[in-house]
């Protein structure tokens, strides 16, 4: 009887005449089976307010508060996979990778709080690896004369409040957003040449990307001359919600830069230059890459029809390494004073080189010379 209640508690229909011939139906009290929750609801998402912050509503920034000597604003935030599990569809050489479009898509959010429309300039001074859950702050500094504010972004492990603060991006917010000349109503563009990206994310995981569904939206590429040309559109089932542009969407468009040049390992964004969003909820993108000169590439993104949805004035893209996301948090760069022994040779130059660190991100090695002379 226990297994044919539960039968009828899942939906089944169950004929209890043949069991009790002749039985009379009664019916029971129906207070504990409407359904109807006998709990209260209790939210989950605290209320920031309590802890005299406010909220801004954005999916990876938690609060924000005006700094009480006017020197700037605060914005805080806890990420995790966990929390946000989409972030796990963006690892690199099998470290999950906060991808730098989420560092601008914060940047330009927090520039929206204290009136600055543009993201000057930001600059990825460390790669942001999500291992466990991790406390991040945002930090606005006051405005120069000539109006533009100081960014930084810094985080640490939630579970070590013993070590130090890492500084992951810096640069300026000014007020203006551009204004773009992307004419994307035509599409392809006239004179394009179609480039075949079958199996473009099976290179990409051979340089150390591994992309998980959310971030696979890359969905055609042209090319003409020094401009790449490309499609890219959120999957089903991701909506950009609050964010100004999703960072998956972001992120994809700038998969395209792997048309435009090659490297031989996972590359990143390192430098961004006037960033500014002209519209927010695209789900897919026109996408415009240009080559400016050297490395740098400018890039122009539309809606699918034609609208002018987001513009970098200028950005650069640095290889990184397995070892360099293996590295301490602490720093990128380190000095290190190593013992060595000095022949006894009399009036001879020793010269002794000590590499001091394998460059971070956006350098190369650097090594200390040091040069002994050897008096009699």
């Amino acid at each position: 009887l226990t297994a044919l209640a539960g039968l009828h508690v899942r939906g089944a229909d169950i004929d209890w005449t043949s069991f009790y011939p002749g039985g009379t139906h009664i019916d029971l009290p129906t207070y504990p089976f409407e359904r109807h929750p006998y709990w209260p609801a209790v939210s989950t998402t605290p209320d920031v307010r309590t802890a005299g912050l406010d909220s801004i509503g954005h999916p990876l920034l938690g609060a924000a508060v005006e700094l009480a000597d006017g020197e700037g604003y605060l914005f805080t935030s806890r990420l995790s996979v966990r929390t946000h599990p989409w972030l796990a569809d963006h690892s690199l050489h099998g470290r999950v990778l906060l991808p730098g479009a989420a560092l601008v898509e914060l940047v330009l959010r927090a520039g929206d709080e204290v009136g600055c429309e543009r993201v000057d300039e930001l600059m990825m001074t460390a790669p942001l690896v999500v291992d466990g859950a991790i406390q991040l702050q945002l930090r606005v500094g006051t405005a120069d004369a000539a109006g533009r504010r100081p960014v930084a972004v810094h985080t640490r492990p939630e579970d070590a409040d013993d070590r130090p603060w890492t500084e992951h991006a810096t640069g300026y917010l000014a007020a203006g957003p551009a204004t773009e000349d992307f004419d994307a109503t035509v599409w392809p563009p006239a004179g394009a040449e179609r480039v075949d990206i079958e199996g473009c994310y099976d290179s990409f995981a051979d340089l150390g990307f591994a992309y998980g569904p959310v971030f696979r939206g890359l969905r055609a590429v042209w090319r003409r001359g020094d401009e790449v040309f490309a499609e890219v559109a959120l999957p089903d089932g991701v909506e950009p919600g609050a964010f100004g542009i999703h960072p998956a969407l972001l992120d994809a468009a700038l998969h395209a830069v792997a048309f435009a040049r090659q490297h031989t390992e996972g590359a990143v964004p390192f430098s961004w230059e006037g960033v500014s969003l002209h519209a927010t909820g695209a789900t897919a993108l026109r996408v415009r890459l240009t080559t400016t000169g050297g490395s740098a590439m400018s890039v122009a993104l539309a809606d699918a029809a034609g609208v002018p949805v987001a513009s970098v004035d200028s950005l650069l893209t640095q290889a990184v390494s397995a070892r360099q996301l293996d590295a301490t948090t602490d720093s990128l760069f380190c000095l290190d004073w190593v013992r060595v022994a000095v022949p006894d040779l009399a009036g001879a130059d020793v010269v002794v080189e000590h590499c001091v660190g394998e460059g971070g991100v956006v350098g190369s090695a650097h090594a200390l010379a040091v040069r002994v002379l050897a008096l009699v």
